[in-house]
């Protein structure tokens, strides 16, 4: 998929079902074209809010806003204090008071590739939480450890559907699993949590699929974006568009008829799974989080996000511009905020 490469917000890319021995309850597989469903995880499955813009780490995105809550392609929750109404001051000149900086809450990747997690007892099916984080620790190098006193954790937590913030945001965060929520499905929120976005908003999608906007609910236009369309670009772990994808939309996501959303270009749909993890999410996990536990590789010409502001690696040093103007300026990290390089 064409998503940015994140370090607090990452993204990736899918391409064939990965092998695993595991069995789990009722993931959904759309083996026939003809027998498709929806499969999408949404954070109020029976629930239409208001479409607000509000600004993330300096961009401007659309959010439906549902009991208070911020949702973001569906199943995505932004927390309040992550957004702000106005654009926000993120690099500073040389001298400024950092107090001057204004950016909320940031996700990030999980240090030494170990997430901290509770179960709620009230939760029902808790299988489904150990049967998706021994298919996450069977394939990837992440680990999952019971909290016992770690200020950053996961909280799974019986929710109205099912839905997670998007990398490590900091203090407790939630996986909202509803009782129809599959382990598929349970497998695709932690993806969330540590750090992939959906497959179906790379920039370059328009090669495979198309949009059918006629077919699309009414006030759930903009979870269909593209990266490109919401101001953001970037490079990807794999080539092409990834169908096997465990974070990719459903051919048929957030359909008003029972008619196709998102069609090759053929037409045609396409077959959507929850079974686990595929080649190409492994691929970009592996980057994400090295077996050697020893974080990021910053690689020369992609983007990421660090601390709440999307900077881009050239020539072993970070560059920004602002709004995505021409004038790109060196830019360093002290702390846990950006200064212009003089």
């Amino acid at each position: 998929m064409k998503k940015m490469k994140i370090t607090q917000v990452a993204t990736l890319v899918i391409m064939a079902v990965a092998c695993s021995t595991e069995q789990f309850d009722d993931v959904t597989s759309a083996t026939d074209q003809n027998l498709e469903s929806e499969i999408l995880e949404k954070a109020y499955p029976d629930e239409t809010g208001k479409v607000t813009e509000m600004y993330y780490a300096g961009e401007k995105l659309s959010f439906e806003e549902v009991n208070g809550n911020y949702i973001f392609e569906g199943d995505i929750i932004f927390e309040n204090d992550m957004l702000s109404t106005a654009p926000q001051k993120l690099v500073l000149e040389e001298g400024e008071d950092p107090s001057a900086k204004s950016v909320g809450r940031t996700g990030g990747r999980w240090p030494n590739n170990t997430v901290y997690y509770t179960i709620d007892s009230s939760l029902p099916k808790q299988y489904r939480v150990s049967d998706a984080i021994a298919h996450w620790e069977a394939n990837t190098s992440l680990r999952f450890i019971r909290r016992t006193n770690q200020r950053n954790y996961i909280r799974f937590r019986k929710g109205s559907g099912c839905s997670s913030s998007v990398g490590m945001i900091g203090g407790r965060q939630n996986i909202n699993l509803a009782d129809g929520c599959s382990t598929g499905s349970t497998i695709h929120e932690i993806g969330h949590a540590v750090g992939l976005w959906h497959e179906q908003s790379r920039a370059d999608r328009g090669n495979w699929i198309t949009i059918q906007w006629q077919n699309i609910e009414s006030g759930k236009s903009h979870n269909f974006q593209t990266y490109a369309q919401r101001g953001r670009d970037g490079d990807e772990y794999t080539n092409s568009l990834d169908f096997g994808s465990i974070m990719m939309y459903s051919s048929k996501a957030f359909s008003k008829n029972g008619q196709r959303t998102i069609t090759k270009k053929d037409g045609t749909g396409y077959s959507t799974q929850r079974r686990g993890l595929s080649s190409g999410d492994l691929a970009g996990i592996r980057q994400m989080y090295p077996g050697n536990g020893g974080g990021t590789v910053y690689e020369n010409g992609n983007y990421y996000t660090i601390h709440g502001v999307r900077v881009y690696r050239w020539n072993d040093k970070w560059w920004w511009r602002r709004n995505n103007q021409s004038n790109w300026r060196q830019v360093e990290l002290r702390g846990t905020t950006w200064y212009y390089v003089s």
